[in-house]
């Protein structure tokens, strides 16, 4: 018999398929069908800190966020319908009408909201919580350096107040994308840059920690933008991943499986059971789906656990950690020629 169970930043879970934040899991009914669907886990739709500012009275501007697009798609389309006491309600409900692992997820902009509302969310029941983190700099001030300093600053906040897991959501527009991933995602023993991670008393000798994440989710998608030509406008982008933006994860869960102490998650491209398998054989610990349920069904994730099924008998696969990360540079033959080869076999005999 097959085994599918995985475990996932210490969590038991039947199946690696994790159901994405979006509408679908914004409400009670939803969450229900996403768990009767056989999935694994379930994120639940992020909430914003101009959710919280709303319902306190106090929205202000949300330029900031003009690249991100769950929250452009919350804000301009479905509103404040779910502010945050009803946030932390779905929580609880979700906990006690489901056999799931629930994660809520948060995006916020200051240090009060992430720790007021993480600590909020761990009281609820919470099995985890992803960090949503969507930072666009817009302005040429900000430098590379202060803005991952900002993402690390971020976790070591939460992750020092908080006793479940956390999960950090991002995206791949980094100068160096592996230095970030070792910041988040490896426990370190020299101390911590941009002067986060310290504790002990303000004289003697001070203790370093350095709290990793419990997974990396790889990768936050932005809005997507277009231009109509005839209406000289902006207008809205597809809002739906396709199975070619799966390559970017790839690459990069391929490089980081088994340097990191976190877990890795795959999101963005997810669309079917082969996009599952090529996730696992890079690294990661699990797949979330979002557009392919929207195009699809909750009844794709049953196919997509029976393609994977079907694979994994064909070729003789017990379980999952019989081929995870079987394709990841650190299970390569030649690890110093890994990211080199992958370039050079793209271009072989094209002029």
């Amino acid at each position: 018999m097959l085994d599918l169970k995985t475990s996932y930043m210490g969590l038991s879970l039947k199946n690696p398929l994790v159901v994405g934040s979006s509408s679908l899991t914004g409400h009670l009914a939803g969450v229900k069908k996403c768990a009767a669907s056989g999935a694994g886990a379930i994120v639940l739709k992020s909430l914003f800190e101009e959710q919280i500012a709303a319902e306190a009275g106090q929205l202000g501007e949300y330029a900031e966020y003009s690249g991100h697009g769950e929250a452009t798609d919350y804000l301009h389309r479905y509103g404040m319908e779910l502010g945050p006491s009803e946030y932390v309600s779905l929580v609880r409900q979700a906990k006690q009408e489901t056999d799931v692992p629930i994660i809520p997820s948060l995006n916020c902009l200051s240090e009060e909201k992430w720790l007021s509302y993480a600590a909020k969310l761990e009281r609820a029941g919470a099995d985890a919580l992803e960090l949503n983190v969507a930072w666009l700099p817009t302005s040429a001030k900000v430098t590379a350096a202060e803005l991952e300093a900002r993402y690390c600053k971020t976790l070591q906040l939460v992750k020092q107040q908080l006793s479940i897991p956390v999960a950090m959501k991002i995206g791949p527009y980094f100068t160096s994308f592996a230095n970030l991933g070792d910041l988040l995602g490896r426990n370190r023993t020299q101390p911590p840059p941009f002067g986060v991670g310290w504790c002990g008393p303000a004289s003697g000798e001070q203790k370093i920690v350095w709290h990793a994440a419990d997974s990396l989710v790889l990768f936050n998608r932005f809005y997507q933008f277009d231009i109509d030509i005839d209406q000289l406008e902006l207008t809205a982008g597809n809002p739906y991943s396709t199975s070619d933006e799966l390559h970017t994860p790839l690459r990069w869960v391929s490089l980081l499986a088994g340097r990191l102490d976190s877990d890795l998650a795959v999101t963005s491209g997810v669309h079917n059971g082969a996009d599952v398998i090529k996730a696992l054989l890079a690294g990661a610990t699990v797949t979330q789906l979002c557009s392919t349920l929207f195009q699809n069904g909750l009844e794709q994730v049953g196919r997509i656990l029976e393609e994977l099924t079907s694979w994994m008998e064909r070729h003789g696969f017990k379980s999952l950690e019989d081929f995870r990360g079987r394709l990841s540079q650190e299970k390569s033959a030649s690890p110093e020629q890994f990211e080199r080869l992958q370039y050079i076999k793209l271009f072989v005999g094209v002029e």
